[in-house]
C-alpha cells in the first residue's frame, strides 16, 4: 500500500501540501492539498493511503480549490448568489461543487443576498446618479427577485432621491439662449427618467426648480432668435408669405416658445408683403 514518505510546503502558496508517496519504487510526488485538507485528514509522514482514500483526497481538494475560488472572486466586492453561480459556470465548475460552494459561503456568511442588495443600493446612492427604479432594475439583473430588490430600496429613502434629482435639474438646466425653456425642462425630465427617477420626485424636482428660479427672458428670447432664424432658413426657399410666417410659426412652437415670444419674432424678422 502507498505510504507517505514527506509532506512539503509550497512556496508560491504555503496554506497548500505536497503529498509524496513510496509506492514500491521509492518516493514520487503524488498530489497537492490545502491546509484544510490536510488537518482533516490528519496526513502525516508514515500513513498508509489506499486508492479509495487518495481519490476522496483529490476530490475533497477540488472542492476546497473552488471553494477558495469563490472566495477570491468574493475578495474585491460583495456578490449575489447569481454571481457566484454564474462566475463559477463560467469556469466550467460542475454543478455539484457548484452547490457545494454557495450552501458553504451562505452557512460561513459570505453570501447573503438581502445583505448584498442593501449594500448595493447605499452604494449606488451615494456614487451615483442613478434613481432608485434603476437601481432596482439592477438588483433584479443580479439575480434577486423584485420583492427583494423593493425591500431593499428602503434604504433610498424619497428625500434623497428628491435632493439627488433637484441637484440633476440645477446643473443641466441651463438657459444658452439656443433653445426654449420649456423644450430644456423637457429633456431634463426625460433625462431623469431614464435615469429610474419616479415621476413624483421628478415633477417636485421641477416645480422646486421653477419656485426658486425666474425664467431668464433675455436668453428665452436669444433661443427664439436662434431657432427662428434657422426655422427661416430652411423655408424661406420653400415657402412665401403668411405660408411662410406659419410653417416658422409650427417649428417655433414645437421648440416650446411661447407664443407672444413667436409672434415677436416673426413681426421683428419676417416681412410679409400685402
Amino acid at each position: 500500500m502507498p505510504t507517505i514518505t514527506r509532506i512539503t510546503t509550497q512556496k508560491r502558496n504555503k496554506q497548500r501540501y505536497n503529498i509524496f508517496l513510496d509506492r514500491g519504487q521509492g518516493e514520487a510526488y503524488e498530489f497537492s492539498v490545502d491546509e484544510e485538507v490536510l488537518i482533516q485528514f490528519m496526513l502525516r509522514k508514515g500513513m498508509e493511503l489506499d486508492k479509495e482514500t487518495i481519490e476522496t483526497l483529490i476530490e475533497k481538494d477540488n472542492f476546497h480549490k473552488t471553494f477558495s475560488l469563490a472566495l477570491n472572486y468574493l475578495s474585491y466586492r460583495m456578490r449575489s448568489e447569481k454571481e457566484i453561480r454564474t462566475y463559477l459556470w463560467e469556469k466550467e465548475v460542475d454543478e455539484e461543487k457548484i452547490e457545494y460552494v454557495v450552501n458553504r459561503l451562505s452557512q460561513e456568511g459570505y453570501l447573503n443576498d438581502k445583505e448584498f442588495a442593501e449594500a448595493l443600493v447605499r452604494t449606488r446612492m451615494q456614487t451615483s446618479s442613478k434613481g432608485p427604479m434603476l437601481v432596482k432594475k439592477e438588483l433584479i439583473e443580479k439575480g434577486l427577485t423584485a420583492n427583494m430588490a423593493e425591500d431593499a430600496l428602503v434604504h433610498y429613502p424619497y428625500d434623497v432621491q428628491l435632493d439627488k434629482a433637484m441637484k440633476w435639474v440645477q446643473k443641466n438646466l441651463r438657459l444658452d439662449g439656443r433653445k426654449s425653456y420649456k423644450e430644456q425642462l423637457q429633456k431634463v425630465q426625460q433625462t431623469l427618467m431614464q435615469k429610474g427617477f419616479p415621476k413624483d420626485v421628478i415633477q417636485e424636482a421641477v416645480q422646486e426648480q421653477q419656485a426658486s428660479a425666474e425664467k431668464d427672458e433675455d436668453a428665452e428670447w436669444q433661443a427664439v432668435v436662434h431657432q427662428g432664424e434657422k426655422a427661416l432658413r430652411k423655408y424661406a426657399s420653400k415657402a412665401e408669405g403668411y405660408e411662410l410666417k406659419h410653417k416658422i410659426k409650427g417649428a417655433l412652437y414645437r421648440k416650446g416658445f411661447p407664443f407672444e415670444l413667436i409672434e415677436q419674432f416673426l413681426d421683428e424678422y419676417v416681412e410679409v408683403e400685402n
